[in-house]
C-alpha cells in the first residue's frame, strides 16, 4: 500500500492562530478530541523530518489544528509548559499525515530532538478544544546532504583566492608520535576518526577515518611555515606520494572560529579505497586539476605540479595508512601556536561568511 502524500509544513507560517495571542491565553480545557497515538519520526533531514500518528475516528472530524511540541533533548529537564497543557512551540493546520515539518531556522543537523502532539478544535470564540499529550518521541535529525555542502562549497569557493605552487605534505605533532615501536606497524601513520570540529552537520565528523596534513606555504618563502598548534616535529612527505591521477578529491568542509581565518577541509580517498567509498554520495567530488582548494596538474614533461589556494587554510585528510619510510621527520625552528589548533574546534554560527541557511 503507498504512503499517503504528505503535507509540508513551513516552521516560519506556524504562527500562533487568530485568538492565541500569548501561550497562557486561547487554550480550552482538555477535550475528548482523539489522543495521537503510536507517533511515527520519518524522511529524517538535517532541517527537516515527516510526522505521523494513530488515533480513534471519534471526534477526528472536529480537528482543525495540531499542537506540536518540539524540544532540544538537552532542554528535557526544563519546564515542559509555560501553563498546564499550554504549548509554547508550533501550531499547524490540521493536514494529511505524514506531514512534513521543515524550517531552516528551527531544526539543527545532527540534534536530539523530542517532540509530542495534541490534536485541538478551534473554537466560535477564538479559543482551542485540545486533546492530551501525545507520548514524547526521541529522534535525531541528520548531516547535511550533498546539497547542503555544495552551498558550502560555492561559499568557500567565493574567497579561495588565487593558488600558490606547492611540493609537500607536512603533518606537525609530538616527537613520540613518529618513533617507531615493536610493531613494525608503527612504522606507519594510521587513520583515526576526525573529531567534531567544523560545520556541525558535516558527515566526516566522527565517522570518516584518516591522517591529517598540511600543505599552506608562506607567502614570502613557498615554504611549508616554521610555526605549528600541534608539535614541534613535523613529518614532510613529496605530495606527489598522496596526491596523484589514482587519488580522488572531495570537499568536506568550511568553517572558521571566531577569528578572519577560514579553514576548508578537502579529503584524499585513493581510488577504490574504504575512503573512496564512504566519500562517494556523501561529499561533493573536485576535479584533481582544476578546483580551487588543491590540484595537482600534469606538465608537459610528464611530471605533476601541485598548488593550494592562498586565502584559506587548508586541512587535507588522506584516508590511508602512510609508511614512515616515504618522507622525513625533523625538528621545527618556530613556535608552538597551540591557539590555532583546531581540535575540537567550534564553528562560529553568526560568521556570514562560512555558514549555510539549513544549521551551523
Amino acid at each position: 500500500m503507498a504512503e499517503p502524500r504528505s503535507s509540508t509544513v513551513e516552521l516560519r507560517s506556524l504562527q500562533l492562530a487568530e485568538g492565541t495571542e500569548s501561550a497562557d491565553s486561547g487554550i480550552g480545557d482538555v477535550d475528548d478530541l482523539p489522543l495521537p497515538q503510536q507517533i511515527h519520526i520519518s524522511s529524517i533531514t538535517c532541517d527537516s523530518f515527516k510526522i505521523s500518528w494513530s488515533m480513534d475516528s471519534r471526534g477526528r472530524d472536529r480537528i482543525s489544528h495540531y499542537f506540536i511540541d518540539l524540544n532540544k533533548k538537552e532542554n528535557l529537564s526544563c519546564n515542559k509548559f509555560k501553563h498546564k497543557d499550554v504549548p509554547t512551540k508550533l501550531v499547524a493546520k490540521a493536514v494529511p499525515l505524514p506531514m512534513t515539518v521543515r524550517g531552516h531556522w528551527f531544526l539543527s543537523p545532527r540534534t536530539e530532538y523530542t517532540v509530542a502532539v495534541q490534536t485541538a478544535a478551534k473554537q466560535p470564540d477564538g479559543e482551542y478544544a485540545v486533546s492530551q499529550w501525545s507520548e514524547i518521541i526521541e529522534f535525531c535529525t541528520a548531516d547535511y546532504s550533498t546539497v547542503h555542502l555544495n552551498q558550502l562549497l560555492q561559499k568557500a569557493e567565493a574567497i579561495a583566492g588565487r593558488m600558490l605552487p606547492f611540493t609537500v605534505f607536512y603533518r606537525n605533532q609530538q616527537r613520540e608520535s613518529f618513533l617507531p615501536d615493536r610493531d613494525a606497524q608503527c612504522r606507519h601513520l594510521l587513520p583515526a576518526v576526525k573529531d567534531d570540529s567544523g560545520s556541525h552537520g558535516s558527515p566526516i565528523s566522527g565517522k570518516l577515518e584518516g591522517i591529517f596534513f598540511s600543505c599552506n606555504t608562506e607567502f614570502n618563502t613557498g615554504k611549508p611555515p616554521q610555526d605549528s598548534p600541534y608539535g614541534p616535529y613535523r613529518f614532510q612527505i613529496q605530495a606527489d606520494v598522496l596526491f596523484n591521477h589514482n587519488t580522488n578529491i572531495y570537499f568536506g568542509d568550511f568553517y572558521c572560529m571566531y577569528t578572519s581565518y577560514h579553514y576548508v577541509i578537502v579529503v584524499l580517498a585513493p581510488v577504490g579505497s574504504p575512503g573512496d567509498s564512504f566519500c562517494k554520495g556523501r561529499l561533493p567530488v573536485l576535479d584533481r586539476s582544476s578546483n580551487c582548494f588543491l590540484t595537482c596538474t600534469k606538465e608537459d614533461d610528464g611530471s605533476l605540479s601541485f598548488r593550494h589556494a592562498q586565502d584559506v587554510i587548508l586541512e587535507v585528510i588522506y584516508t590511508e595508512p602512510v609508511d614512515l619510510s616515504l618522507g622525513t621527520v625533523a625538528q621545527i625552528s618556530g613556535h608552538q601556536l597551540m591557539s590555532l589548533s583546531t581540535a575540537n574546534a567550534k564553528k562560529d554560527p553568526s560568521c556570514k561568511i562560512c555558514n549555510i541557511s539549513v544549521g551551523r
